[in-house]
């Protein structure tokens, strides 16, 4: 696998990003890794092919619209080009007519021979406007194996003057002669939804109801059926609150995407977008399960040791089996009533 060291890339000359410039997402500013790519990227340093990772793909689908950016828009441009940095016309990466953009496409969201073959012919051509062509694979993990196979010759025989960022949440799904072509960079992820309208009220109700079963539910059948309609008014508005959230995280989106999408590639980034936020939400309820279950122990409740580790696998088995094309509110329903039972023993 290649690496950059943390502690540097090529020195070089060039100012800092201009002041319009895509921002870096929140959670990675000020991170080594930004730090080293810049410096890359003011030096003509830059490898020619990048693998970004990530437990959250908008977080490293935003690192890429920055790092095509000032790819795209260097900041010795405007001395070696007569450009300024606030040219009336700054396309936004994903409408830039030297950045490219491969996606799954479908409900299957894979990505196909053919499309590769398209994206693989587009950054065979000489740029339009940019000194240098962008080419960004979302989730790359997806390529089924004939277009793995085409990708991996043009990673061994890259084209000239352009750049290869290759998205992954997954990076060991990737061929191995895959993987050691390109250069690393995993991001770091804070697993959060807060961001969301109506989750904080969720994992309020949701605590709430963790401390109602706190002293054991027993045998009386109102008490239970309390409890099971809660579970089942916490999966609704689960799911709401994601399909709200995937929504507007979508309608934000749409201006740094081409305008040449098909339907099936819009599915795909739905999918792929509503995928990443319910991660962030699944993480927010382990996150609030661990603080209720240290509070218990901390008090002396030893017994709530195993009733959380053993609520906790069982999250873990079902967000495994997320991946798989488990529906989320089957995901969330199990474990719910998975902690019913066991808080039903005590």
């Amino acid at each position: 696998m290649t690496t950059l060291p943390a502690g540097g890339a090529a020195s070089g000359a060039g100012g800092a990003p201009p002041a319009n410039a895509v921002p870096w997402p929140a959670a990675l500013r000020g991170t080594t890794a930004v730090a080293v790519i810049e410096k890359a990227i003011r030096g003509n340093r830059l490898s020619h092919s990048l693998l970004l990772h990530a437990a959250d793909l908008a977080t490293i689908e935003a690192a890429a619209l920055a790092i095509a950016d000032r790819l795209l828009y260097p900041a010795s441009d405007s001395l070696e080009n007569g450009r300024t940095d606030t040219a009336p016309r700054r396309f936004p990466p994903g409408q830039h007519p030297d950045c490219f953009a491969l996606r799954p496409a479908g409900k299957m969201r894979q990505i196909s021979a053919d499309a590769t073959r398209d994206l693989i012919g587009r950054v065979q051509v000489s740029a339009t406007l940019a000194p240098r062509k962008v080419a960004i694979l979302h989730e790359v993990d997806r390529m089924n194996l004939p277009a793995a196979n085409i990708f991996l010759k043009t990673l061994e025989e890259p084209p000239a003057n352009t750049t290869l960022l290759l998205l992954t949440t997954r990076p060991y799904a990737l061929l191995p002669t895959i993987r050691s072509r390109v250069l690393h960079f995993r991001f770091p992820f804070a697993a959060t939804a807060s961001d969301l309208d109506g989750w904080a009220a969720w994992l309020e109700d949701y605590r709430a109801w963790l401390d109602r079963m706190a002293p054991g539910v027993g045998d009386d059948k109102q008490v239970i059926a309390d409890h099971i309609f809660t579970i089942y008014g916490l999966v609704a508005r689960f799911g709401a609150v994601l399909a709200a959230g995937t929504a507007a995280e979508w309608n934000a989106h749409k201006h740094n995407l081409s305008v040449a999408l098909d339907d099936d590639e819009q599915v795909a980034i739905e999918t792929g977008i509503a995928n990443g936020i319910r991660l962030r939400m699944f993480s927010d309820i382990e996150r609030v399960t661990r603080d209720f279950a240290r509070t218990r122990l901390l008090a002396g409740d030893e017994p709530t040791r195993s009733l959380f580790t053993t609520a906790i696998e069982r999250m873990e088995h079902n967000a495994r089996l997320l991946r798989l094309n488990l529906n989320e509110s089957a995901a969330l329903e199990d474990f719910l009533l998975t902690s019913l039972r066991l808080w039903g023993k005590r």
